[in-house]
C-alpha cells in the first residue's frame, strides 16, 4: 500500500492515497506538523519522502493522515522577522483542522533581530497560536516540541544564540505547564549525534527519522515497553543509603511494580516513558532478588547485594588489565570475597592507529561503543581483563569496610578529558573545542592523528576522543545508577595544554556531580607518573593545584612508579592501594595517613627557603638515602639544586649560589628521581611555589 504525506507548498490539499486506505478507515486521524525549515525538510535531498512529517506518516500508518505545514525561516514571535501566524502555511493548517497538532517553532527566534527585542512576547504569542488553531477544532490535542540543537559551528553560536536557545527552551517548558500541553524534546533525539546536523541546524534524513520517532512516541505512548539499562543485571551491587533508586523506561501511563527486599512500590510511566521508584533503605548485604514488572512483561534480577559502588574510569592506565601488571600473580593470589563484584565495560575494538572496521565504526556512530556485559563475581578466570588499579582498590577497600563493594569499570584508552564532559557544559564554557576538530590546536596532536586514522580522515563522524562522546556513550547509559564515588586516572591526552586542562577539570567534576545530583560526589585522582615528556612537570603540578582547590577531590601520587619511556608503567598495585587508603581516610573516616607530603606554603628567612607540608610526618628520602629533587631560585627559570634539612613537617632549603630565594620547585623533571616520602613511605607531589 502506498500513501504520501500532505505537503501544502507543492500539493495544496491533494494527498495521494490508495483506495485501500479509505476502505479501512474513512476518517483517519489528522496530524498537523507546524514549524520552520526543520519541519519543512530543508537541506534534505528528498524532503517529500524524508522530512520528519513524511517519516512520521510511515511510522503511524494508514489510520493517520500527516500534513507538513513547515515554513522555512518562520518565527514564533509575531513581531519577528517572519511570523508563522501570518504565513500561507498557517492558513492551510487552519483549513486542515487537525485532530493532533505538533508545533516546533522558536529556532529562528534566536536571530538577533528577534529575541533581544521581543522576548517578552514569546509566551503570549505561543499561547495565542495554540488558541487560534484550537478555534477551528475545539477537540484538537496539542504536542509542543522543545527546540532541536543549534551546534557550535553556527556562526552566531557564541554571540548570543547558545544562551537565547536555552532561554527559549525554558519558555517552551513554561508554556507546556501553563497550557497543560504535552511536551516532547527534539533536542534529546539529536544532541548526541551532531553529524546528523551537517550545517549545525538542519537534520539530514537520518536526523529527521529520529524526530519522527519522538513524535510517534508522543502520539502513541509507545516507548518499546519495559526496559532497564544494562547496568542492571544479576549479581549487581546497589548503592546503600536512605533510599535505593531504581528506574527505567516503559510505555506511557503503564504501571510498573518493583519488589525488592520485602519492599514493593508501583509507579506510572510519565509522558517521556520514564519511571523511577525509591525503595526504603534495606540492610547492607544480601543476596536479594529484584523483580520489576508490568501487566505484560517482567524482569527478574538474582543475587543482588546492597553496599558501596565505585566507578573506575579514565584512560589506558586505569584500563590497564591485571594480566599485564607487574606481579600479576601476587595480585591474583588469595581468597576472593563474594561481596566484591564488578561490571567491566570493554570497547568493541582496540582502536589502534589503523582504519576502524566499517561495522565497528557504524556502532560507534550509534553510541554503541562497548561490548555487551554484566555484573560478575570476582574470580581468577574473570579477573585477568579487569582494571588492575580498580581491582586492587576494590579488594583492599572491601577487606577494610567489610560490606559489599561493586566496581564499574569503563575506562577508554587515549581518551582526552573533554570526551568525558557533557555536551551542554562544553558548549556553554568551551565551545571552541567543537570547531574544526581535526585541525583544532586545543586537541593534542596525537589524539587528532589517531582519531583521523580510525575515521579514514572523515572528522565529521563521531569518535570516542571527540568532545562529549564518552559522556554520551559511557556515562549516560549508566542511567544515574547510584554510586559512592569515583577513582580517576586520566591526563596523558591533555598534558600538552596545561592552561586548558585547568579550565576543563573543574568543568568535568561539576558535569558528573550534576549528572548524579550529588554536589559532593568524591573523586580520587591519580597524578600522572614520571615519563620523558617535557610538559609533564607542569601538568602534575596543575593536578596538585586543582585537587587542592575543589572540595572532595583528593589526589594520590604515582611519579615514583613511572618509566622514562613507557606511558603505561606496569607497577599498578601500589596505585590501587594508595587510592583505597585515600578513600578510607576521606570517605570512610579511617584514622590513617592518606597521601604523601603535600607542600602548602613557602616562607623565607635570609638565604633559607622554608616549605611547610601537610602529611609530612617522618619525612625522609625513600630507601633512607639523602633527599633529592629540590631546587631553589631567585629568578624564575634559573634554578640550582638545594641542600635539604628536615625539621618536623617543614623542610629548609639552601644553596651557596642563592642569597635571596624566591622560588622553589620539587620533582621538576618529566622523569624524576625525586624521593621525598613520609613515615608511611607515601611520595610527595611535584610542586612549584614562590614566596
Amino acid at each position: 500500500m502506498k500513501y504520501r504525506i500532505i505537503n501544502w507548498r507543492f500539493l495544496n490539499i491533494i494527498c495521494i492515497v490508495s483506495l485501500h486506505f479509505f476502505s479501512i478507515q474513512a476518517r483517519p486521524i489528522k496530524v498537523a506538523c507546524i514549524g520552520n525549515s526543520i519541519t519543512y525538510g530543508s537541506k534534505i535531498e528528498d524532503r517529500i519522502h524524508d522530512s520528519y512529517p513524511a517519516q512520521l506518516q510511515q511510522l503511524l500508518g494508514e489510520n493517520y493522515l500527516v500534513g507538513n505545514f513547515g515554513k522555512p525561516g518562520a518565527t514564533l514571535l509575531e513581531k519577528g522577522h517572519r511570523p508563522y501566524i501570518i504565513q500561507e502555511e498557517f492558513q492551510q493548517a487552519m483549513m486542515f483542522a487537525a485532530d493532533i497538532v505538533v508545533i516546533h517553532l522558536g529556532v529562528n527566534d534566536t536571530d538577533p533581530r528577534d529575541w533581544p527585542n521581543y522576548r517578552d512576547f514569546f509566551v503570549h504569542d505561543y499561547i495565542h497560536l495554540i488558541d487560534t488553531l484550537r478555534s477551528v477544532n475545539s477537540k484538537t490535542t496539542f504536542i509542543i516540541a522543545n527546540l532541536t540543537p543549534i551546534l557550535p559551528k553556527h556562526p552566531r553560536f557564541d554571540s548570543g544564540t547558545k544562551q537565547w536557545r536555552l532561554q527559549i527552551r525554558e519558555a517552551i517548558s513554561t508554556i507546556a505547564k501553563m497550557t497543560h500541553t504535552q511536551l516532547i524534546d527534539f533536542s534529546q533525539a539529536l544532541y548526541p549525534f551532531p553529524y546528523l546536523q551537517p550545517d549545525g541546524i538542519h537534520p539530514n534524513s537520518k536526523g529527521a527519522a529520529k524526530l519522527a520517532r519522538v513524535v510517534y512516541e508522543g502520539i502513541t505512548g509507545d516507548f518499546g515497553g519495559l526496559n532497564m539499562s544494562q547496568i542492571y543485571t544479576d549479581h549487581m551491587v546497589l548503592q546503600r543509603g536512605k533510599k535505593i533508586k531504581i528506574g527505567g523506561t516503559c510505555n506511557r501511563d503503564q504501571t510498573v511494580s518493583v519488589q525488592f527486599a520485602g519492599n514493593k512500590r508501583s509507579v506510572v510511566g510519565n509522558s517521556q516513558g520514564k519511571w523511577m521508584v525509591e525503595m526504603d533503605s534495606v540492610a547492607v548485604g544480601g543476596p536479594y532478588n529484584l523483580c520489576v514488572e508490568t501487566a505484560n512483561s517482567q524482569l527478574n534480577f538474582q543475587d543482588v547485594l546492597v553496599g558501596d559502588v565505585w566507578l573506575c574510569s579514565g584512560q589506558s592506565n586505569m584500563f590497564f588489565p591485571v594480566k599485564n601488571a607487574a606481579k600479576s600473580k601476587e595480585i591474583l593470589k588469595g581468597e576472593y570475597s563474594s561481596n566484591l563484584r564488578y561490571i567491566n565495560f570493554k570497547p568493541l575494538s582496540q582502536f589502534k592507529h589503523t582504519k576502524t572496521p566499517i561495522a565497528v565504526l557504524d556502532s560507534v556512530q550509534k553510541l554503541q561503543f562497548f561490548k555487551k556485559t554484566a555484573w560478575e563475581h570476582v574470580d581468577i578466570s574473570s579477573l585477568a581483563d579487569l582494571s588492575a588499579i580498580g581491582f586492587v582498590f576494590g579488594k583492599y577497600l572491601q577487606d577494610k569496610i567489610d560490606i559489599p563493594v561493586g566496581l564499574i569499570a569503563n575506562s577508554v584508552g587515549g581518551s582526552p578529558l573533554e570526551s568525558w564532559i557533557d555536551r551542554n557544559s562544553l558548549e556553554q564554557h568551551f565551545s571552541r573545542l567543537f570547531i574544526n576538530w581535526g585541525q583544532n590546536d586545543y586537541i593534542q596532536p596525537w589524539v587528532r592523528s589517531r582519531a583521523l586514522m580510525n575515521l579514514v580522515g572523515n572528522d565529521k563522524l563521531l569518535h570516542q576522543f571527540k568532545p562529549a562522546y564518552l559522556f554520551d556513550a559511557a556515562i549516560a547509559p549508566l542511567d544515574t545508577f547510584a554510586i559512592q564515588g569515583v577513582i580517576w586516572y586520566q591526563g596523558e591526552s591533555n598534558a600538552h595544554n596545561v592552561g586548558m586542562y585547568k579550565e576543563l577539570f573543574p568543568l568535568f567534576i561539576s558535569s558528573w556531580r550534576n549528572y548524579w545530583k550529588n554536589s559532593e560526589l568524591p573523586f580520587y585522582v591519580v597524578q600522572l607518573s614520571s615519563l620523558n615528556r617535557p610538559s609533564w612537570p607542569w601538568f602534575r603540578d596543575a593536578q596538585r593545584q586543582l585537587a587542592d582547590s575543589i572540595s572532595n577531590v583528593e589526589m594520590i601520587v604515582s611519579s615514583d612508579l613511572g618509566n622514562p619511556t613507557n606511558v603505561h608503567p606496569r607497577c599498578k598495585q601500589p596505585i590501587g592501594l594508595r587510592l583505597a587508603k585515600a578513600a578510607l581516610a576521606e570517605t570512610y573516616n579511617f584514622d590513617i595517613i592518606s597521601t604523601g607530603p603535600m607542600a602548602e606554603k613557602m616562607t623565607v628567612e635570609g638565604p633559607l627557603a622554608i616549605i611547610s607540608f601537610r602529611n609530612g610526618e617522618g619525612m625522609h628520602g625513600k630507601g633512607n638515602v639523602s633527599i633529592k629533587g629540590f631546587e631553589i631560585a631567585t629568578y624564575e627559570g634559573v634554578y640550582y639544586p638545594a641542600k635539604v634539612r628536615v625539621y618536623g613537617d617543614e623542610i629548609y632549603l639552601s644553596s651557596s649560589k642563592i642569597i635571596n630565594p624566591c622560588y622553589v620547585r620539587y620533582a621538576w623533571e618529566p622523569y624524576t628521581k625525586a624521593n621525598l616520602v613520609n613515615s608511611d613511605n607515601l611520595p610527595a607531589s611535584t610542586f612549584r611555589l614562590k614566596k
